[in-house]
């Protein structure tokens, strides 16, 4: 398995946000075997908090000379919201909104990511229904309501190229240890509909490949 670099991995783990190590790790080389399939094409990250996991991501994008789209709107998914269990009061701003964007840029520069990693700051529902760019692997990390987690996968799993990768992140199979939004409405959906079929499996990260267009 390929590794990210001393460096990069101390800013991901510095960094606010739930991607554990391991799981980092693991999508860091599914994003290498991705690029290795259909080189030249971008990788896509549907929800980038303040940028842990797009470390992963765009130090593969870096190195293999592509672009990483992060989208994200960047006011905190219902779970981030006051009262809910993964609130932060830290990225809350003076107007009493969650605004994850300053953080997120500052990882960026402390990366030295700016050059390919690109901001796409809004809804990724709309985004994705206007996206008309293949990809080498997309990285679902969005909301986790059931709508939100739907809407991602119905605008984002068609631009993936065949042979490229999806990626999902909080997969559980079991409702005792997590939430089953991307279980339900992703992972499954995906396996089901025949176009992917499981490729890896660390922790809650699921990684599937595209094998057909159909």
């Amino acid at each position: 398995m390929r590794r990210l670099d001393d460096r990069l991995r101390t800013i991901a783990l510095a960094t606010k946000g739930f991607m554990p190590e391991a799981e980092g790790d693991a999508l860091f080389d599914a994003a290498h075997a991705a690029c290795d399939e259909l080189p030249g094409l971008p990788l896509a990250e549907i929800g980038s908090y303040c940028g842990r996991s797009t470390v992963w991501l765009g130090a593969v994008a870096a190195e293999r000379g592509v672009s990483l789209y992060a989208v994200d709107h960047h006011g905190g998914s219902e779970e981030n919201q006051a009262g809910w269990q993964w609130h932060d009061p830290a990225v809350v701003n003076h107007d009493g909104r969650i605004d994850t964007l300053p953080f997120f840029r500052a990882t960026m520069r402390s990366a030295g990511l700016t050059e390919v990693v690109h901001e796409c700051v809004g809804d990724s529902h709309a985004i994705g229904a206007e996206w008309t760019t293949p990809l080498a692997l997309c990285f679902i990390d969005g909301g986790h309501g059931r709508d939100v987690a739907r809407g991602d996968y119905h605008a984002w799993h068609a631009h993936v190229a065949v042979g490229g990768v999806l990626a999902v992140h909080d997969v559980f199979a079991d409702p005792a240890d997590g939430g089953q939004a991307p279980h339900d409405e992703i992972y499954r959906p995906a396996l089901a509909s025949g176009r992917f079929i499981e490729v890896g499996c660390t922790g809650s990260l699921r990684v599937l490949r595209r094998v057909s267009a159909a």
